[in-house]
């Protein structure tokens, strides 16, 4: 089974239901499978085939999400990429994946313009909304490319389920995005296992305002489709009211977030306990909720079910944690999803017992084929499993468990810090510093010194109207922190930089330190 299908079977059982709220624009489902049949239609008559790649340079909208299933239907393989990504980002993606044709939008079409002059394989660029195509040479309208309103796509599969479905580019440590390459098949498991745990429904109304040219925001696109929900789509949260107040008007059931959304949403003045009465769980990944955040979460929402998990782009999700473990494992991403196997090895390979560090491994049918074109970095991220027949996912990620097999996020490989010849997990000294009253954001790095080898600094930005000094910050670590943990530094700054999905980045945060460092 190809996932595409999925939007055929909700179209056939809920013809008329909302599936998506956008921007002002309500798709039933019928509408949804019709607009990208036709879509699809016409990127097969401008010879768009099986196998090529179709770059989707679009931000939250009901353009982006039919483009996704036209070019499945189409039997092609769909690449998201964010719409602030610049034209030379953007035309080493087209150029890496040998695109055949990309789809934009009015506000991001100079971008895709100034790309598309580097890029010889692209044959087709589709500009999404507006009345017509802009000026620029080459550009087609979506209006164009549409097929005959009549005309319905003929049902049936163009492939088979081990064809690839997408590619979704993330940050390489070389600096150049690799193509996590992913089949029909890894995202139906994928999808599949999270939605039992999360045990959705064509019931649940799902409010999603992270970026769709991301994993975490993808799948609610494709989760919602799989089991007949409706998906509100919202392009940011950058007003939070706004955001808060549309979801109490569509009665959301579901609201996926990261963890600087968390902390907007805890430092809301006017939202009491108990608002969002219809909402039934919160998610979070992309990087771990601080406990303070859980608990202040659980104080504004005591009827709603919040829960934790861990994921990376090459396997979509990895861990979560069942709601009623919370109480005893605040600090834990839980365990593995249905269907797959988490586990932690030590440097020789070997698994690792309860409390030892080590490298986290996941197998499962939801782990990617490789990078595209990558043959170097694959082999270093797929490695022979526990049967001659398989390759597992190293992640990169530092794990322990506890006695009962529930993980917990230590840090990146590459983000420990060593200081006085001893290890220091960045995460560890942050998730204390969170619980310090009055921090919003913080990022723990290493700076060079002369005897210490790396100093510990940590990078803050405070709640409106906190008022905390460096002492404070320092006092409260050495409560709680190994004297070699305890931040020599304290800088507070308005905000932390983040990466395009809205993850504090402490590279960037350290690249702004050396930065000041030379200015200086």
């Amino acid at each position: 089974m190809r996932f595409e299908q999925f939007l055929r079977d909700s179209a056939t059982r809920f013809p008329d239901k909302t599936a998506l709220v956008t921007q002002g624009k309500r798709l039933t489902y019928a509408q949804l499978d019709d607009l990208s049949d036709e879509l699809a239609q016409g990127l097969i008559n401008r010879g768009i085939a099986r196998g090529d790649r179709v770059v989707l340079f679009l931000d939250n909208s009901a353009e982006a999400v039919v483009s996704i299933f036209a070019t499945l239907k189409a039997g092609a393989v769909f690449c998201p990429v964010n719409p602030s990504t610049k034209a030379d980002k953007l035309a080493y993606i087209i150029n890496n994946c040998r695109a055949r044709a990309l789809i934009t939008q009015q506000k991001t079409a100079a971008v895709a313009a100034d790309a598309a002059l580097a890029c010889p394989s692209l044959a087709l660029t589709v500009v999404a909304d507006g009345d017509a195509a802009p000026s620029h040479a080459g550009f087609a309208h979506w209006g164009d490319v549409l097929a005959v309103p009549a005309f319905r796509l003929m049902v049936g599969a163009p492939g088979i389920d081990l064809d690839l479905a997408m590619l979704v580019y993330t940050s390489g440590s070389t600096g150049f995005p690799k193509g996590v390459m992913m089949t029909h098949q890894n995202v139906i498991a994928a999808a599949k296992s999270i939605t039992t745990y999360l045990e959705n429904t064509s019931d649940d109304i799902i409010l999603n305002v992270l970026p769709i040219a991301f994993d975490y925001g993808l799948y609610q696109v494709l989760m919602a489709v799989k089991v007949g929900a409706t998906l509100v789509l919202e392009k940011s949260f950058a007003f939070p009211q706004v955001i808060l107040a549309r979801a109490a008007e569509e009665k959301v059931t579901g609201l996926p977030l990261v963890p600087t959304m968390a902390a907007i949403i805890i430092a809301q003045r006017n939202l009491e306990p108990g608002a969002l009465p219809d909402l039934r769980y919160i998610t979070n990944t992309a990087a771990a909720l601080p406990p303070t955040h859980i608990e202040r979460l659980q104080a504004l929402f005591p009827h709603v079910a919040l829960y934790s998990m861990y994921g990376l782009t090459e396997c979509k999700r990895c861990t979560w944690l069942p709601p009623a473990e919370l109480k005893n494992r605040i600090s834990s991403v839980g365990i593995a999803i249905p269907g797959t196997e988490a586990y932690v090895v030590g440097e020789d390979g070997e698994r690792a017992p309860a409390g030892v560090v080590g490298e986290l491994v996941i197998r499962g049918a939801h782990v990617m084929k490789g990078y595209w074109e990558n043959p170097e970095a694959t082999a270093r991220a797929l490695r022979p499993g526990p049967h001659e027949w398989e390759r597992v996912l190293y992640t990169g990620d530092l794990f322990r468990t506890d006695e009962e097999g529930f993980l917990y996020f230590v840090g990146r490989k590459d983000d420990i810090i060593k200081s006085r010849g001893e290890k220091v997990a960045p995460k560890e000294v942050e998730n204390i510093i969170y619980a310090l009253p009055g921090i919003a954001e913080v990022a723990v790095i290493g700076v060079p010194d002369a005897i210490l080898g790396s100093a510990i600094k940590a990078v803050v930005a405070t709640e409106p109207g906190a008022n905390i000094s460096e002492v404070d910050v320092v006092r409260h670590c050495a409560r709680f922190l190994e004297d070699y943990m305890i931040p020599k530094f304290v800088e507070f700054r308005p905000s932390l930089p983040k990466t395009e999905s809205g993850k504090i980045s402490r590279r960037l945060v350290a690249e702004t330190q050396a930065g000041n460092a030379q200015n200086a």
